[in-house]
């Protein structure tokens, strides 16, 4: 099976995208991640598959690096959403994920915005192993904990430049406490509106981003009283801007860029 992509990034977190619309095919978690694979493969930090929807422009599903799914990628949305607005010439589009129905608009040149939906807060929904306080672990340095499709651990620091976040992400992310495992964030309050942000990814590295990862900070810190409704959030890689009202849809905005297609011949 021969498999067009197109690879694409926001601000570095690197994702493909794999169009499936009018085919009766789907590709096996083996085959993603041997395409996942940075030196035998293609490399991503998550697949995206788009089909055919009968309630929206497009069906998306999505996949991490070692052929795990997730139900929603901020980063490969937005792309998604810049492809199919780009080919029909549209300003908004909605597209359907495990999260729901996601409205996407056209914020600038290459820039796009996606209502990622409402933060999942309760234990039950993130989900952990236990009913717990969500917004302060029983753990040390009482990180917060929400979902968005994806569970999220958030620390707040002093300093994240002296974090080593492979060391404490790997601890964590395997916590009993997080039965799905989770991603970690280390959170540097710069303002009531910026934040530096490094991450920590389930399945294993470092990336210089995540969408859904930026959401998750924000929401926390805003629970906790550190944010505004509006926060830039820099990532290794660059900046997005996410906002959060404290009760609706959280919203992320940033930009994204087609690197190169190809085929995988499989």
């Amino acid at each position: 099976m021969e498999i067009g992509f197109t690879k694409w990034h926001a601000n570095g977190d690197d994702f493909v995208i794999v169009d499936l619309r009018g085919q009766r095919a789907d590709i096996a978690p083996s085959v993603i991640a041997q395409m996942g694979e940075r030196h035998y493969g293609i490399g991503f930090n998550q697949l995206v598959t788009i089909s055919d929807c009968d309630d929206a422009k497009a069906r998306l599903h999505f996949w991490n690096a070692d052929g795990s799914t997730l139900d929603v990628c901020g980063s490969a949305t937005r792309g998604v959403a810049w492809k199919l607005m780009q080919e029909g010439d549209l300003s908004s589009m909605t597209v359907r994920t495990n999260r729901g129905l996601l409205i996407c608009r056209k914020d600038g040149e290459q820039s796009v915005s996606v209502a990622m939906g409402k933060p999942l807060l309760d234990w039950r929904e993130i989900p952990l192993s236990r009913e717990v306080d969500t917004l302060a672990l029983p753990l040390a340095d009482n990180p917060s904990a929400c979902s968005m499709g994806n569970p999220h651990c958030t620390y707040f620091v002093d300093e994240v430049a002296q974090v080593d976040v492979e060391a404490r992400g790997r601890a964590m992310e395997s916590h009993p406490l997080f039965p799905l495992k989770t991603n970690v964030h280390f959170v540097q309050v710069i303002r009531r509106n910026r934040i530096r942000l490094r991450i920590w990814e389930r399945g294993g590295r470092i990336p210089l981003g995540s969408g859904s990862c930026c959401c998750g900070a924000v929401v926390n810190g805003i629970r906790r009283g550190l944010l505004d409704a509006v926060v830039e959030v820099e990532c290794d890689g660059g900046v997005v801007s996410v906002q959060w009202d404290g009760c609706g849809s959280v919203f992320l905005a940033g930009p994204v860029t087609p690197v190169y297609q190809g085929t995988w011949l499989n």
